[in-house]
This record gives structure tokens, sequence and C-alpha cells, in this order.
């Protein structure tokens, strides 16, 4: 079903008023947070490089050949999942390679949702002000390249190898003298910095891989980290409430960093600004210093007026969908605005027509994708009960389907039950199903639990993914072609990865 047409901006609030009314509730919270706001600083005041789609295997059997030598190799190494807490082996590592992080300025990412989006949405406002740059993300939606981004686009496959193999002599090195081999997660790290010295580029974009102290990226001092909004993940690792995790999180703030906190629970924004305080770091926050001022949705995304920390950003189009898109938005253009100074060496808003370009150029590949129509299929990333509330509020925003079904495939160590809590409003029917990964939840034990969610005429089990997609277009098909019958596959990155492929994205 199309989605949905641009609002009449004859109903749309005056900008400031909205503004003022985001301030009013930001600071309608508890009174603690002023001993610690009193002790911190805070800033009160041409077309990006073309974003590449999500590369498949490589076309050339030699290359695709290397390529996969070094998967096999990687996949020999402790997963993204097992962790030892310590920089002790990427810091070691990074100093048999000369410490190449330190040869470029960073902005460093950390959060529970809405990192990938972020740093994207840095990265391009960044080049279309003419700097190279290197983005670093994780988990990768298809193929391993996507992890390492040169000029906005992901490294060719051979130059992924090439960097694997320079850097391999170290690696063993290292590995012969830690007590456990360099992680998955660790050699990545270790390339990703490689590639961008070599490159070289100006800035490097860096979202942490899980937490934020003892993270493998941490071991850059990022001149401004970021934090998106906190939430319950990873909880066996970084903690079973928000200022638990808020604490680990908190560790990529350096010594006089800008920090540019998105909207964040109580407790947690307070272990952030103290952490702030102690090492003298400048804080910019959502609703305060930088916000979204207005949005509207519009065909293919969402018009927005940003609040920065130079001043007012309006006509800004943002081809994603979803609140929390606008946010991300908000807080990417803080970032960068930070990064040039603008708030503190100079007080004026950074070029409109750049910013503007730089937005309209983003793209999210698989967050509210849509790969298909008749029916729409879209894909959302969501694994989690934030992230899929999120993405619940924005499928209603954004697109009027008359009867949505979801295909879901999680992993097992994930919060599923909360997840298709928030998903059971939308969904008329859930194909649950499972991915090849290892760390799939089995598809029988994930419809025990949709059945105590939904109920059981609304759950029908595929095990195999082609046979869930197969099986949840049919289902939308019986609306009729122009019924406005739906299809959502979520629950997991590798799930929306093998569903892309599967229908003939990359």
């Amino acid at each position: 079903m199309s989605e949905q047409p641009p609002h009449d901006d004859s109903q749309q609030p005056d900008a400031l008023d909205s503004f003022e009314e985001i301030i009013a509730a930001e600071t309608d919270r508890d009174p603690d947070l002023a001993v610690i706001e009193a002790g911190s600083r805070t800033l009160r005041t041409q077309g990006g490089p073309p974003q590449a789609d999500v590369p498949g295997r490589p076309a050339d059997p030699e290359v695709d050949k290397a390529l996969r030598e070094v998967e096999a190799e990687l996949a020999t190494r402790w997963g993204e999942t097992k962790l030892e807490p310590s920089v002790s082996r990427i810091a070691a590592l990074m100093d048999v390679l000369g410490d190449p992080q330190r040869s470029y300025p960073s902005i460093h990412i950390t959060g529970t949702n809405g990192k990938t989006s972020t740093a994207r949405m840095i990265e391009a406002l960044l080049g279309a002000f003419e700097l190279r740059t290197g983005r670093y993300t994780s988990p990768h939606v298809q193929s391993i390249t996507e992890r390492i981004s040169l000029d906005g686009a992901p490294i060719s496959a051979e130059r992924f190898v090439e960097t694997y193999q320079d850097i391999e002599p170290y690696v063993e090195m290292v590995d012969a003298q830690q007590e456990y081999r360099l992680s998955f997660f660790e050699v990545l790290t270790g390339m990703a910095y490689a590639a961008f010295a070599d490159a070289p580029v100006d800035v490097a974009v860096v979202e942490v891989g899980m937490g934020g102290s003892w993270d493998a990226t941490n071991v850059i001092d990022g001149d401004v980290a970021v934090v998106t909004p906190i939430d319950l993940d990873h909880t066996d690792r970084l903690g079973d409430n928000p200022a638990a995790i808020a604490s680990e999180k908190a560790g990529i703030i350096k010594q006089d960093a800008t920090v540019i906190l998105a909207q964040q629970p109580v407790d947690a924004a307070q272990v952030l600004l103290k952490k702030a305080v102690e090492v003298d770091a400048t804080v910019a926050r959502e609703g305060l210093e930088f916000g979204v001022v207005a949005r509207q949705v519009a065909v293919g995304g969402q018009l927005l007026t940003l609040r920065g920390l130079g001043g007012e950003y309006g006509e800004v189009y943002l081809p994603l969908h979803g609140a929390y898109q606008a946010h991300n938005a908000a807080v990417a253009l803080a970032a960068v605005e930070a990064f040039f100074g603008v708030g503190s060496q100079r007080p004026e808003r950074l070029d409109i027509d750049t910013v503007r370009k730089a937005f309209a150029a983003v793209s999210s590949p698989g967050r509210l994708e849509v790969v298909r129509r008749s029916p729409t299929v879209v894909l959302d990333a969501a694994h989690n009960p934030a992230g899929a509330r999120a993405t619940a509020d924005a499928i209603g925003e954004a697109f009027d389907f008359s009867r949505l079904i979801g295909v879901v495939g999680a992993s097992g160590d994930k919060n599923v039950r909360g997840l298709l809590e928030a998903f059971e409003p939308i969904f008329a029917e859930i194909v649950v199903t499972q991915n090849s990964s290892h760390r799939a939840m089995d598809a029988d034990e994930l419809a025990a639990i949709a059945v105590e969610v939904f109920g059981e005429e609304r759950v029908q089990v595929e095990p195999r993914l082609p046979d869930a997609l197969e099986e949840a277009i049919t289902l939308a098909e019986e609306e009729g072609e122009f019924a406005g019958g739906g299809v959502l596959v979520t629950g997991s990155v590798i799930t929306v990865g093998e569903a892309r492929l599967l229908l003939g994205k990359g």
C-alpha cells in the first residue's frame, strides 16, 4: 500500500511553540539532575557522497574465494556474543600497528537503538561538507564488508581482503602473547582503524559493538561522543536497568570531549551527566540545546524542522520513516555541529542547503525499508522491545495497511516476549520462523511464546524463512490487490538480511 501523503501544513503547530513544549517536557524531571547539570558546561547555542546499497557477493570468483577464506578464518574466533570484558587485546594490536586510530579525529557513538542510522546520517553530513569519512558499524545486514565504509560506501571485497592480509601477521603476534585470541569483533575493529589510517580519512564515525567502556572500539578518544536512547538490551552483560547500562556506555565519554545526548531515561541521564562532569566534557542535550521542532509525514519519508546548536534548519527532507529517525537526525546534526565547533568556537549554523542535500541522500538498509510492492513488504531490524515499539509506531504513521502480516525470526538471547508484545497490536497474523544463525531461536520455541501473546488462531509456523515469506505474502494478498495488505519482516538483523537476499535486494 502507498505511504501516506504529507499532512496539510495548516494543521501543523507553530515551530517555536513545539520546541518550547519539548523543553518544558524535558525539564520536568528529577531535581537531582540540577546538581549534576550545574557542574557541567552546556552548548547553547554541496551534496554528500551517494549512499551505496548493501553489497552482494563479489562477481569475480577469485575475489569471492579470497573473501570466503577471510570470513572462514574470522569465524574461528570468538563471536560477537562471547566476550571477555577488556580492551587489553585490542590495545595490544593497536600498539603493534602503530596506533592508527590516533591519526584522525573521531565521532564515537553508543546507545541501545538508532546507532547505525545515526552513524549513517553523521557520515552523510560530514561528506557533504567535503570531509573524507570512514564509518565502522555493526552488525552487517548482508555482507561483512558493510561494516567498514570509506567515502560513504562499503569498502570493496578486494580492499577488505587486502586489509585483513596487511594486519594478519600482527594479529597472530598478539594472539601468541594474550591469554585469549583476538575475537572476531576485535580483528574487524583493528581492520577498520587500519583502513581509515591508510585511506587516509579526515574523520572516523565509529559505532560501538556493545556497551562502551570495554568495547573494542574504545581505544579511540572521540572528539564527540554520541549517546542514542538507552533502553534494556544485553542485560546479562550490561545490567538490568538503564542506570547500570548507562554506566557502561558512559565509558566512551573522554576528557574535554563534547557529548551529544539523545533523550534518555532520568536515571540514565544522571549517570551520563555525572561522567561528563568528571571529565570536564561539554554537554548538549536533546530537548534543551537541540531537538526536533516539527515533523510531517511525506511520501518516502518525512519533512523536518530541526533546532541545532547554531540555530534552526527548516524544510529538511529525510527519506526514512518514523519519529525515531527524526530524533536520530537531530542527534546527528548536533554531533556534526559540535565537531565543527558550532555553539562554542563559532556561533552560526551550518550551511542549510548543504545540510538539506546531505539528509536527502541518507539511506539505512533494513530500517523500515520497502523492498517489494503488491503487496508491500517492509524490512526492519528491530530486535528488542524498545526498537519494536518505535517500529510499530512508525508503521502506523507512514503506511495505511488494512491488514499487516508479521514475519518474525528472533535470536534466543533477546527479550522475545517483549518484542512480540510490542508488535501484537499491529499484526493481524504472525508467521514465526528462524534464520540461519546459530543464535536463532527455534521456530517452535518462538511459536509457543507467540501463541501466548497472539492466540493460537493468529500464529503460523514456517521454520524455513523462504516458506515463511511465501506464506506471509499469500496471507497479505488475500486482502485483494488494492485492499492494502502488507508484510513486515523483523526480529533480527540476520533475519532481515536473509529476507533481503531472498527478495532480490543485494
